[in-house]
């Protein structure tokens, strides 16, 4: 195809260079076109915005479905009659698979098409989510293996779409949109305990809250084929991917590992990851126990239990999330004018805001459930804080070819010492630490298990302030890279030779 011709709107999957054309190579506009208002990535920027509102539905469908099962889980103990321990492994079994296959596809992302990656993963999250449905009763084993199944499909999005956003905006526009697309998380995970605790009260059966994802996946599915357009990685900061050229896999590696903000901001992260993990499947198990225990509601004795604290917590749980991501990204905005280090203080503060109110809401739930539902809202308000600004941080510290890669990588890190151990860790600490199996020991066993919480966000806290003292460092060393063993011609012999820079420069 010659310069002049117009591209496809979408590259070919097994392509390197797997970027759409900008405008400027598709010829001369004639006079009675109007030239598309086209950024260097490509994509104008209507189109632009429409991509990031598609990937924010998915991203809120994406925890949704994530979050559906902790709506429900008194009913899914009661139905299959498990302790704490296996319900554990629920959430353990789906993190594990989403942490171990995020490299996979933080690899590809890197290399070839990314909605089509999506796409196909999404399909397959869909699918697995409605067969898990269908799960009999003398089975659990097989809903542990659906749900850890479900990873594969929502580790082929997590990986990829913040750096489709990183290659649509830069600055503080990228900021902006980041934080909306953040803001799926905690809306996402709030409006997967109301719809699974919701549809099950309704249907009187909690595989019906597991019937709600996939349809909107397919729909999902039709978006990202239809309205998404690939971007060109890196145009956007005027350095295009062809003038940053791939590296090796492990030479990626290699480089992250020695970028210390994204490798202590990392670890900040997986405390959120920890805290948030264990909050996510337990906290409303924990509300439900203490309103037994304080006679407030009826223990879960019939085929349906009462489902009104995963209501009021998936409620608390939207809200917050949209207040605790908008103050954060607002807060480092104005923090910015003052220091360069804004972004990982913010972090910090978030978390060492957030472990005194999670404290609080965990000893108050046997003597004031007002007090309880208060202390965690103002503590997922502070812990909802570092989510954009997270993300922001790893997209400029790290160089546009090797975001994937980064972005898997922190997914393994944060999940592996994080959520994928803690909702686990938490169910067998409270079942070591039971005496007996009465409604006292029931709640007391995991109130006193998820006071971890709360030392592990002081842990972060500490993390994100050591993230501080390298942040501007590292981020001048990613606007200012270049490679240095890029290949120049050099004669010998009557004939063009390929070598690295570094062998023939003194």
């Amino acid at each position: 195809m010659s310069r002049g011709e117009p591209t496809s709107d979408s590259a070919p999957f097994f392509s390197s260079d797997s970027e759409a054309e900008g405008p400027e190579d598709q010829g001369t506009v004639t006079a009675n076109q109007q030239p598309d208002e086209e950024s260097p990535s490509g994509v104008s920027r209507g189109r632009a915005l429409v991509i990031v509102f598609v990937l924010c539905y998915i991203n809120l469908l994406n925890y949704m479905d994530r979050f559906t099962v902790a709506g429900v889980l008194p009913d899914i103990e009661h139905y299959f009659g498990i302790s704490d321990t296996e319900s554990g492994l629920l959430q353990t079994v789906f993190i594990c698979s989403y942490m171990f296959l995020a490299p996979v596809f933080g690899y590809l992302g890197d290399r070839y098409n990314r909605k089509y990656i999506m796409s196909g993963g999404i399909t397959f999250w869909s699918l697995v989510t409605l067969a898990s449905s269908y799960t009999p009763k003398e089975h659990f084993w097989a809903l542990l293996l659906t749900r850890g199944l479900v990873g594969v499909g929502e580790a082929s999005y997590s990986t990829i779409a913040p750096t489709i956003i990183a290659d649509l905006y830069v600055k503080g526009k990228r900021t902006n949109m980041l934080s909306i697309f953040y803001f799926a998380i905690p809306v996402g995970s709030g409006l997967g305990y109301i719809v699974g605790s919701q549809v099950s009260s309704r249907a009187k059966d909690w595989h019906w809250a597991l019937r709600v994802t996939p349809g909107l996946g397919l729909i999902a599915v039709l978006l990202l084929l239809f309205v998404v357009k690939e971007p060109k990685r890196g145009a956007v900061e005027a350095r295009p991917e062809n003038h940053l050229h791939q590296t090796g896999w492990v030479a990626d590696l290699r480089d992250l590992s020695k970028n210390c903000s994204f490798m202590l901001s990392t670890f900040g992260f997986t405390a959120v990851a920890f805290v948030t993990g264990s909050l996510a499947l337990w906290a409303p198990t924990f509300l439900f126990r203490a309103a037994v225990f304080n006679g407030e509601r009826a223990p879960c004795m019939e085929a349906h239990c009462e489902s009104s604290d995963s209501l009021i917590f998936g409620a608390i749980t939207c809200v917050t999330g949209v207040l605790g991501v908008a103050s954060g990204v607002q807060v480092s905005r104005q923090l910015r004018k003052k220091t360069a280090r804004a972004d990982p203080l913010v972090c910090a503060a978030g978390l060492l805001l957030c472990a005194p109110f999670l404290y609080l809401a965990i000893m108050f739930a046997q003597a004031s459930t007002v007090a309880t539902y208060v202390f965690i809202f103002f503590g997922e308000t502070f812990l909802s804080m570092n989510w954009a600004i997270v993300a922001d941080i790893l997209l400029y510290v790290v160089v546009p070819t090797r975001r994937s890669t980064a972005e898997a990588l922190q997914i393994v890190v944060s999940h592996l010492l994080g959520d994928a151990g803690s909702p686990y860790l938490i169910g067998v600490i409270s079942d070591s630490l039971r005496k007996n199996d009465s409604f006292l020991w029931q709640f007391r066993s995991l109130q006193y298990s998820m006071l971890l919480c709360a030392f592990v966000a002081v842990v972060g806290g500490a993390f994100f302030l050591a993230t501080a003292v390298y942040i501007e460092r590292d981020r001048e060393r990613a606007e200012n890279y270049a490679p240095t063993d890029e290949p120049i011609v050099v004669p010998k012999s009557g004939r063009s030779t390929r070598v690295p820079v570094s062998s023939v420069l003194i």
